[in-house]
């Protein structure tokens, strides 16, 4: 099976490329364009699950590192002493967080896995979403930070992948130039009937983590 690449806008069926998918690894990368004795880039991984009023049921569902430091967390499975947050219906484990981007070694910046089966029914859509970590939130408190925007940011991407046999299903790479922006909705899992799909979004705003928050709960 080939991967197929999405545009902005784009929605695919994921059941249809792949019969009998359950569990799929959403990963996400970028390169930022740092400059030298600038400001470090710590960009982050979230996910929103919600309902019909497009609000997440319980906080668990803001899958986020946050959750780490509330109990909301597992280890993962190959690097031993790392913690992943999840959610409470066990669908959505999420991405380990990696501050100084040490952990990517030319693979995903960041990924998480979502087993479809496992999704509660009070979930109707699942926003992945990535944010740049600002003053006084970043780890060496830089109000330099305060000036970062994705237009700073290259070769963006999201991708599917199903777990059962690390195929690549489809991936989407971000265009467009978000030279103020510094939060971005990069795609959705929604359901249609009893099965998902996929849509590109590449949605940005400004606000970083707290405007998704503000929106989704």
């Amino acid at each position: 099976m080939s991967s197929f690449n999405l545009n902005k806008g784009d929605r695919f069926a994921l059941s249809k490329a792949a019969p009998g998918l359950t569990i799929v690894k959403i990963g996400m990368g970028w390169n930022p364009n740092e400059e030298p004795g600038g400001p470090e880039f710590d960009l982050d991984v979230s996910a929103f699950s919600i309902g019909g009023d497009f609000k997440i049921p319980s906080d668990s569902y803001f899958t986020f590192y946050g959750q780490i430091r509330m109990g909301n967390k597992i280890e993962d499975k190959v690097e031993k002493g790392l913690f992943r947050p999840f959610t409470e219906d066990g669908a959505i484990i999420g991405a380990i967080d990696d501050p100084d981007g040490s952990r990517s070694d030319g693979d995903d910046d960041e990924d998480m896995f979502i087993d479809l089966s496992k999704v509660s029914p009070k979930v109707e859509q699942i926003i992945i979403c990535c944010t740049i970590c600002k003053y006084p939130n970043d780890n060496k408190k830089d109000r330099r930070t305060l000036d970062l925007n994705f237009g700073k940011v290259n070769d963006c991407y999201i991708r599917i992948v199903d777990e059962s046999n690390g195929l690549e299903i489809l991936r989407y790479d971000l265009k467009d130039q978000y030279t103020n922006e510094d939060a971005v909705e990069f795609g959705r899992l929604f359901r249609v009937g009893e099965s998902w799909e996929f849509e590109a979004m590449g949605r940005a705003h400004t606000g970083s983590l707290q405007t998704l928050v503000d929106m989704y709960t």
